[in-house]
């Protein structure tokens, strides 16, 4: 039995359908599932795949275990009952949210946006100048590939209302003080929405600590099936004008921004999560008896030391690599990094490192990844975007070897 300190990779691997022969590097893209998921949609499909909410028993049971899931995932970031909305994706929840907070913005209120951000957090809000509102851009040192929070106190003023930013940039990897930029922010009578979908895998959340006002991740990103999840406060949720049909309550934080609600049978799939979380506490701190908040927080714990062991590795052959350029902090931090690293190799095209990769067996991919603006904004358009390596706690230090080995034959 490991050690509570040591993450138990053998165990954690046979959770996992992982696919054979291959190294798999692409999971900012999205984590394989293990089989709890897959079994509790399956469970689902096979045993209540009717309309949830009715007097029959498979109906009745249907809401049932979407409202488990629901519960799940709301006691699993530590928000409260009617926080916590579950639409089809990061990029629909928050373009439903700008839409939904648009009434409340009068023109020449600003919004502060990011040029490193994922499109997802990005494109909804500077449509809103359609309507009025004036965009700000909160800009990444181009040296760094860093957001600096003094550039932020330079952008805020009595018209801000709105500031948006990633946790963590699904390019750089680098970590932001969400609740350092959140007190700013609240200082000068603003709000937040922040992206946490390239975190979520890598770390645990707690939104109240954070003192976030929305906050958005991707399941499919952390170990689930293909939803995004919308947390908001419950006042700001209120606030919101619904989405949803005319006579969907203003009330109803579940389902007003949600147009047609969601989807079962993934929603139920979420348990499975849950489900997986349980099984690695109980192989790792047998015998414990903690709330499924303090469950999470100690298997990341674990997950968070493991994933800098890897990260160490890679940036240590990294940085002995003539040409090569990581783009964001080359540094293993738990602080201040995941382990999702980008970069460029001057003088070659970054499809064909990856499909060098691929065909010896490594899932890594290339491009802008959705990051379009800091793509170019830092150059990196020429190499047609970064070759992109990301791994989370089921990869081992072998299959790093592996992919060093790799690009040692082929740079």
């Amino acid at each position: 039995m490991p050690t509570p300190q040591t993450l138990d990779t053998d165990f954690v691997r046979q959770q996992f359908p992982y696919p054979p022969n291959l190294a798999f590097f692409e999971n900012a893209g999205s984590t394989l599932v293990p089989y709890s998921v897959i079994d509790r949609v399956s469970a689902y499909m096979r045993e209540c795949q009717v309309q949830p909410g009715a007097d029959y028993p498979p109906s009745a049971d249907a809401k049932t275990r979407m409202d488990e899931a629901l519960e799940l995932m709301r006691k699993m970031i530590n928000a409260e009952p009617g926080e916590v909305m579950i639409g089809i994706s990061t990029s629909m929840n928050i373009y439903l949210l700008a839409q939904a907070l648009r009434p409340g913005f009068k023109p020449g209120d600003e919004i502060i946006v990011t040029n490193l951000d994922h499109e997802a957090n990005n494109g909804a809000w500077r449509r809103l100048a359609e309507f009025g509102v004036t965009i700000r851009e909160w800009r990444v040192n181009p040296d760094s590939a860093d957001l600096h929070i003094d550039d932020l106190d330079t952008l805020l003023t009595d018209r801000t209302r709105l500031v948006c930013f990633s946790q963590t940039s699904n390019i750089t990897g680098s970590i932001n003080d969400v609740a350092g930029i959140t007190r700013r922010v609240h200082a000068a009578g603003a709000l937040v929405c922040v992206d946490a979908v390239a975190y979520a895998p890598h770390r645990h959340i707690d939104v109240k600590a954070l003192d976030v006002d929305f906050y958005v991740f991707s399941p499919y990103k952390l170990y689930g099936p293909h939803l995004g999840l919308l947390y908001g406060k419950k006042q700001h949720l209120l606030e919101a004008k619904g989405q949803n049909h005319f006579f969907i309550s203003e009330e109803n934080t579940a389902l007003k921004l949600n147009p047609g609600g969601p989807n079962h049978e993934l929603t139920c799939g979420l348990s499975g999560i849950g489900d997986y979380f349980n099984a690695l506490h109980a192989h790792h701190f047998p015998g414990a008896n903690q709330d499924v908040f303090e469950r999470f927080g100690q298997c990341f714990e674990l997950i968070a030391a493991h994933e800098q062991t890897l990260a160490q590795r890679f940036i240590e052959y990294a940085k002995c690599v003539p040409g090569l350029r990581i783009i964001g902090r080359a540094e293993a931090s738990l602080e201040r990094r995941v382990a999702t690293f980008s970069f460029v190799v001057e003088g070659r095209d970054s499809r064909d490192i990856e499909a060098a990769a691929i065909r010896r067996n490594l899932a890594i991919r290339s491009g802008d990844f959705y990051a379009r603006r800091l793509i170019d904004d830092l150059g990196l358009a020429r190499h047609h975007g970064v070759v992109r390596a990301s791994m989370v706690h089921y990869n081992t230090e072998e299959e790093v070897e592996r992919l060093i080995d790799c690009l040692q034959e082929i740079l």
